[in-house]
């Protein structure tokens, strides 16, 4: 890939990536906010400046390492709203519901990323190169969102599919899970690897779910 091409991947895929990253950690925010919890608030953590979210290694270093040396998989994170289960009334019930809200973030915007690239091909933009670049928006749109809820819902802390399920399983069963925590991303990073082996992957997950919602929403 030269650096045209870079270029023009970077001028489509900026706004819908970093959208995707920063209303997935405000959307936690605000549910948790609305649980009383006013850690993310008191930190600004519920802004929408995309710098407030970034992990310099995690959302930077990390990926664009990977993508340099050609890695089969792309992998990193944002910098986690910080959430206080001290201030909810039913703890392990609202730390659930504030890790699914990041997903049903990613799913909401996958639809609206719908909406703009199917106005794109029915010519509510236009014909010239502004209908193009809205309709590859669009699909990145459509398709990353979807492959970060996905991703997030993936029952292993900390991920918020981790965290659902230690808010829906019975005290012991979720006490087990929850131990996970300080080894999840060294499991998620193991799974990438052996997917990459087997060819097992949640790609053709995302890309399915993205087909229904286009079928629904286009």
């Amino acid at each position: 890939m030269d650096f045209e091409q870079v270029l023009r991947v970077v001028s489509i895929g900026a706004i819908p990536v970093l959208l995707a990253v920063t209303l997935h950690e405000v959307a936690h925010g605000r549910v948790a906010r609305a649980f009383g919890d006013p850690t993310a608030q008191s930190l600004g953590r519920l802004s929408l400046n995309p710098l407030k979210h970034v992990d310099p290694f995690g959302t930077i270093i990390l990926p664009v390492l990977l993508f340099a040396i050609g890695s089969p998989f792309l992998f990193g994170w944002a910098k986690p709203v910080p959430v206080d289960a001290r201030y909810f009334r039913h703890p392990r019930r609202d730390m659930a519901v504030v890790a699914i809200a990041g997903p049903a973030a990613n799913i909401v915007m996958a639809i609206l990323w719908t909406v703009i690239a199917g106005c794109a091909v029915t010519g509510w933009f236009g014909a010239g190169a502004l209908r193009d670049w809205l309709l590859a928006m669009g699909e990145i749109g459509l398709f990353f969102n979807v492959l970060l809820a996905v991703f997030n819902l993936l029952p292993i802390p900390p991920l918020d599919g981790g965290r659902v399920l230690v808010g829906v399983l019975p005290a012991r069963a979720a006490y087990t899970v929850a131990r996970l925590e300080p080894y999840g991303l060294w499991i998620v990073i193991a799974l990438l690897m052996l997917s990459n082996r087997t060819g097992v992957s949640l790609a053709p997950i995302a890309a399915r779910v993205s087909m229904w919602i286009a079928e629904l929403f286009s």
